[in-house]
């Protein structure tokens, strides 16, 4: 299963990290939690309620949380 990389467009570090993984060429797929509802959700099950993106999960398992120390919050969506 390929990683999957929780984050958000207007976050530096989950841009910064979307770049290593490509320039490294490993294969993840991209979920932006502010603009997909259960892509947030299931982000937080994982996280148990954390809100710091990006967030790198590999079969079902967070490996990483933040970019080299720092990451953003994410707010409260409104429905």
């Amino acid at each position: 299963m390929a990683l999957e990389l929780f984050g958000t467009q207007g976050c530096p570090y989950t841009a910064e990290l979307r770049e290593d993984l490509e320039w490294r060429g490993v294969a993840f797929i991209e979920y932006d939690v502010e603009a997909d509802l259960e892509a947030l959700q299931r982000m937080l099950t994982l996280t148990h309620g954390g809100r710091t993106v990006p967030v790198l999960v590999e079969d079902g398992q967070v490996k990483q949380i933040g970019w080299q120390g720092r990451g953003c919050v994410v707010g409260d969506i409104p429905s």
